[in-house]
């Protein structure tokens, strides 16, 4: 059995989907791209400003299911242009303990929602 996760503290999905499913002790989210969550605007100023807003909105998902980054085991990036590794990839280091950071895989697409840049989805256990 599944429980659909919500929270007004991360964008509101934009189609037929939800923010997270919990199913047992596994939480699955959606992927979050760099919407601010109170204004419902892009924050596209920078790589890292982007990264940053995806990875709190994926913050609030987590805790509405309460748990934290350290409850992740696999996260799923997708960027538009691999140049922009380097930044993302600081940014995201900034959410998790090295030794315990989850597993991860990053590709590079020809094209996201909303054209942004990044999206990222992760899946965390309890």
């Amino acid at each position: 059995m599944k429980k659909i996760i919500t929270t007004t503290k991360a964008p509101a999905p934009i189609g037929p989907y939800n923010q997270a499913a919990l199913s047992g002790n596994t939480l699955y989210t959606s992927g979050q791209i760099a919407i601010n969550p109170n204004t419902g605007k892009l924050v596209l100023d920078s790589i890292k400003e982007e990264t940053t807003q995806v990875m709190e909105n994926l913050k609030e998902v987590l805790a509405a299911a309460d748990m934290t980054f350290e409850n992740v085991i696999k996260t799923s990036i997708f960027i538009s242009d691999m140049n922009n590794f380097g930044e993302i990839n600081e940014v995201y280091g900034n959410y998790f303990n090295e030794e315990t950071a989850p597993a991860r895989e990053t590709v590079e697409v020809a094209n996201l929602p909303k054209f942004v840049n990044v999206e990222i989805s992760a899946i965390a256990v309890k």
